[in-house]
């Protein structure tokens, strides 16, 4: 049960973690990764909240297949790299997944069962390295990542521009690398994490709504005593 929390953590995280990332400069395509890094940071600095729709897709390269999740999520930084968090899967199963003033709360509403427990915890996990960006500083990615790769403009289905870049880490990993594509607002809208054995996750947002009014109510799941809660 510990295996599955994390994941499902590090998935939700992966995503928004990367609202707050600082791109170094490099050399090479100097103009495109320049007007890559104002827009990462204009939007890092700019953004209040976010919501969107989220989609999902888990590749399983052993087996060639993928599953697919569907659903929202409602985004809302806090001082330093901490956020607010609330992810609802719709499809396909509801699950329900809050993050708030460190701790979690993530609901499987079929099973009328919620696993609660700390952020923190996590780190411990294999998945650390992906997680740590949401407190990282610029020096500690410069540290932790290679210099940026294959940076170039690119056309997502639904016909959004975006740039794309890939990030290789440094030092021994769970994953092999990540590759961004980051709108011309400078928001990162979709993310793919490449495991050692090839498996991957993408995350990719649509209907994408900076900087309005979220209800903090909405990071706050109120549950019947009925309801089953197990520690993470």
């Amino acid at each position: 049960m510990k295996k599955v929390i994390p994941s499902i953590l590090m998935i939700a995280l992966l995503a928004i973690s990367l609202l707050v990332i600082p791109v170094h400069k490099v050399d090479a395509q100097a103009g495109l990764v320049s007007s890559l890094y104002t827009r990462l940071e204009k939007n890092r600095q700019n953004l209040k909240s976010l919501s969107a729709d989220i989609n999902m897709d888990k590749y399983n390269a052993q087996l060639r297949d993928s599953d697919k999740y569907y659903g929202t999520v409602k985004y809302i930084p806090v001082g330093g790299r901490s956020a607010f968090v609330r992810l609802e899967w719709t499809k396909p199963q509801h699950e329900i997944l809050v993050v708030a003033n460190g701790a979690y709360t993530l609901c499987r509403l079929r099973l009328n069962m919620c696993y609660v427990g700390n952020t923190s915890s996590v780190k411990s996990q294999k998945d650390s390295d992906v997680l740590a960006l949401l407190n990282m500083s610029a020096a500690q990615l410069r540290s932790r990542f290679d210099e940026l790769q294959d940076v170039r403009d690119e056309t997502l289905w639904g016909g959004v521009s975006a740039t794309h870049f890939k990030a290789i880490p440094k030092a021994a990993a769970s994953y092999k690398y990540i590759e961004v594509w980051v709108d011309k607002e400078g928001m990162p809208v979709q993310t793919k994490m490449v495991e050692k054995n090839d498996d991957s996750t993408t995350v990719r947002l649509t209907n994408v709504a900076r900087n309005q009014t979220i209800d903090k109510s909405v990071f706050e799941l109120k549950l019947d005593s009925s309801v089953k809660r197990v520690k993470g």
